[in-house]
């Protein structure tokens, strides 16, 4: 049985979602497809955290809430954050962000991955486009002017155009033999979700420890004492740290974090994930476009990974919608390129970026360390140079999208 449509979103994920919520009214004909059930449970507030959360910039908000997906997301579970302290936990450097210095009401949210997924999906069956559950891929070729996938269950679906969205280990990339640049961080990020004695006070906290970055980023439930922690530390320091009971665990995360936020009380289940960046060589080919963490993952250092891939569905989109407008074959390499053109050059920026905070907070020569203390503490006196940090925080400079604009 084959099934043909204009545009084949492989991968239901945040962002393969947002891309299709944002094509709705294009006149395409979409299915999305996935190899998850696609089906969304009634959430309850007082459960457990998921482990894996995002801090969704201003720009997020602003292109879900005009999918009207942040309704959604605000009606199960969010948490505002209007500052954050970073500071480096082997010398005297510190700064602080704030929202005010802006004129900004938050710096952000943070949110629980399947939260944004659940109200993403939920407004997906409230429209026209279709949606393939179950479904996983076991091939992909060119069929004429089309790709032809097959399916494991034998189907085949047909489009002259498909959209990978599939995640980090994207097998549409695989499949299509796009070739990545890639290097292991040599560390793993242990996520959990922490109770402390004091309050998080809706703000940020990240302190650079010896062996990498410590984050304990606010949660919203019973009060504002749940935090999300992103631990990054040596594998075998993970190792060790996984090992140990709850109460263990817990007395060593308070040692790491110098006690800001009191005493840690307790541990949801952690989870330990391996670092590793990787960035396609081209966003695009003949019928071809990746987005999201299937074009480029990076440090989770300032929880940027989702926020750049909405924007890359904002802008995939908007190109798309040009062209259709145009009357030119969505197809096209010399259309999907434009898409390249504006989202290469952000994402690549900002990946360097990250790269260099994680190269020069875990330098041990002196003058490197002498280095990033004095440089936080000069952001830190300097109005004009917190207040840029802050607006690239807010994901409101550059080649912004219509749908991420005020």
């Amino acid at each position: 049985m084959e099934t043909r449509a204009d545009l084949l979103i492989v991968g239901a994920g945040m962002v393969g979602s947002a891309l299709a919520l944002a094509l709705q009214n294009s006149g395409l004909d979409i299915l999305v497809v996935d190899g998850s059930p696609l089906s969304v449970k009634p959430f309850d507030r007082t459960a457990a955290f998921e482990p894996r959360v995002s801090a969704l910039s201003t720009a997020s908000q602003r292109i879900l809430e005009r999918l009207n997906v942040w309704e959604g997301i605000v009606a199960r579970r969010v948490c505002p954050y209007g500052d954050m302290h970073v500071w480096d936990g082997s010398g005297t450097g510190k700064v602080h962000f704030s929202a005010s210095s802006v004129h900004a009401e938050v710096l952000g949210h943070i949110v629980e991955n399947r939260v944004v997924q659940d109200a993403l999906i939920e407004r997906l069956h409230d429209t026209d486009i279709g949606l393939l559950a179950n479904a996983r891929l076991e091939q992909m070729r060119h069929s004429g002017d089309d790709w032809l996938l097959t399916l494991s269950d034998g189907r085949t679906l047909r489009a002259p155009l498909v959209v990978a969205a599939d995640g980090a280990n994207s097998t549409v990339r695989r499949m299509t033999g796009t070739a990545t640049r890639e290097w292991d961080y040599m560390h793993n990020a242990i996520v959990a979700s922490v109770r402390t004695t004091q309050s998080h006070g809706k703000t940020a906290w990240q302190r650079f420890t010896d062996v990498g970055p410590l984050a304990f980023l606010p949660l919203q439930r019973d009060g504002e004492h749940w935090c999300s922690i992103v631990w990054s530390v040596t594998p075998a320091e993970s190792e060790r740290l996984m090992k140990l009971e709850d109460e263990a665990f817990c007395r060593e995360l308070e040692k790491a974090f110098e006690g800001r936020l009191g005493q840690v009380m307790c541990a949801d289940p952690r989870v330990c994930v391996p670092l590793r960046q990787r960035h396609a060589k081209r966003y695009v080919a003949d019928g071809l476009a990746l987005i999201g963490d299937a074009a480029h993952t990076i440090h989770p250092l300032a929880g940027q990974g989702v926020n750049l891939g909405f924007l890359d569905a904002a802008v995939l989109a908007e190109v798309l919608l040009g062209a259709i407008e145009r009357g030119e074959r969505l197809a096209d390499p010399r259309v999907l390129s434009r898409y390249e053109r504006r989202r290469m050059p952000h994402n690549l920026t900002l990946m360097a970026a990250m790269e260099g905070f994680e190269r020069l907070f875990q330098a041990d020569p002196l003058p490197l360390r002498w280095l990033r203390n004095t440089g936080l503490k000069m952001v830190d006196q300097s109005a004009e140079a917190k207040a840029l940090f802050v607006r690239q925080a807010l994901g409101l400079t550059g080649d912004l999208p219509a749908l991420a604009r005020r």
